[in-house]
C-alpha cells in the first residue's frame, strides 16, 4: 500500500500544495455559480500526526509546525493555517487534513467533489470520513480514468461550467507519471476547457523536470504558471528537495496572492540552498 500521504503529512510539500489549494478554492467561491472538483489521488483525507506512519518521518515538524505560532504571516499563508486549524482543537495541531478534506471544507451547498482513491483501504477511510456529506462522492478507481469518465461534470440537472482538477500522484514511476499527466490534462482540457488544473510535482533534481515542463507549456490552455518551493539544494535524486504546483487556467490574479508568500515560506522552512520561483509558461493574451 502507498502510504506517501501518511508518511509526509504536513511536510514542506504539503504546505506549498495546500496553501495554493486553499487560496484557489477561495477564489472559486467568489462567484455564485456552482463549481465541481475532481481530486484524482485523494488518499484517506485525514492524518493523525501522532500516528506511527507520521512519526516515522516527523516531517510535519519541519513543515506546518514551523508556521504555527509565528507572528502575523502573509494572508495567503494565514488562510491555509486557518483551514488546517479548523480540524484541530484550538491551539493544538494533532491532525492534518488532506486535500479532499480541505476541499470539502470550502464547498458550498451547490458545489460538488469527486474524490478518487485506488487503494481500497484508503478509499474506505475516505468514504467513512464523508459518510454524511452529500456534496462528496468517493470513487475507488484510477484518477486518470476518472478524467475521461467524469468530465465534463454533470450531476442531475446541473452542468458545471467551471471547477478544478487536482492531480497529486505518488510518482512511483516518475517518467511514466509525467507522460500520463500530460496526456490526461490534454484529454481533460478537450472535455472541460474552462476548468482549472492544479498538478503537484516533486523536485529532486530540477533539470529532470525540464522535458515535463516544456510539454506542459505546449498544452492548449489559456494560461499556465508554476510556483515552486525548494527547502534545500537539489543535489540528490534520492531525497525531496522541494516541490511545485503547475497551475493551468488558474483564476485571475491568483499568482499575485501566492507570489509574496513564497519567500516567507523559504525563510521559515528553508535550509542552505533553498529557493523559490513563480514563473509563467504561458501568459494569458
Amino acid at each position: 500500500m502507498n502510504y506517501r500521504h501518511a508518511f509526509h503529512a504536513g511536510n514542506h510539500a504539503d504546505v506549498l500544495k495546500h496553501m495554493v489549494l486553499v487560496n484557489l478554492l477561495e477564489a472559486l467561491a467568489r462567484k455564485d455559480s456552482p463549481y465541481f472538483v475532481l481530486d484524482t489521488h485523494a488518499g484517506r483525507g485525514h492524518y493523525l500526526l501522532a500516528a506511527a506512519e507520521s512519526r516515522k518521518t516527523a516531517e510535519a515538524e519541519e513543515g506546518v509546525f514551523k508556521l504555527f505560532g509565528q507572528a502575523r504571516l502573509h494572508e495567503s499563508i494565514e488562510r491555509y493555517l486557518r483551514a488546517v486549524q479548523s480540524h484541530n482543537p484550538v491551539g493544538a495541531l494533532l491532525a492534518y487534513p488532506g486535500s479532499p478534506l480541505l476541499i470539502a471544507q470550502h464547498l458550498r451547498q451547490q458545489d460538488r467533489l469527486a474524490a478518487c482513491e485506488l487503494q481500497p483501504e484508503e478509499a474506505q477511510r475516505l468514504r467513512e470520513l464523508f459518510h454524511h456529506d452529500s456534496r462528496v462522492a468517493v470513487h475507488t478507481r484510477d484518477g486518470y480514468g476518472a478524467i475521461k469518465a467524469l468530465l465534463p461534470p454533470r450531476i442531475g440537472q446541473t452542468r458545471f461550467g467551471r471547477g478544478l482538477v487536482l492531480i497529486d500522484p505518488p510518482y512511483e514511476t516518475q517518467d511514466a507519471e509525467y507522460r500520463q499527466i500530460i496526456a490526461s490534462v490534454r484529454e481533460g482540457l478537450g472535455r472541460w476547457p474552462h476548468a482549472t488544473w492544479a498538478v503537484w510535482y516533486p523536485i529532486k533534481q530540477r533539470r529532470t523536470l525540464l522535458p515535463f515542463l516544456r510539454k506542459a507549456a505546449a498544452l492548449p490552455a489559456r494560461s499556465i504558471w508554476l510556483a515552486e518551493l525548494q527547502v534545500r539544494a537539489d543535489d540528490s535524486p534520492l531525497r525531496l528537495a522541494g516541490s511545485g504546483m503547475l497551475m493551468i487556467n488558474a483564476p485571475w490574479q491568483l499568482e499575485q496572492a501566492i507570489a509574496p508568500a513564497l519567500p516567507i515560506l523559504q525563510n521559515l522552512l528553508g535550509q542552505a540552498g533553498a529557493t523559490t520561483r513563480l514563473e509563467w509558461l504561458k501568459q494569458p493574451e
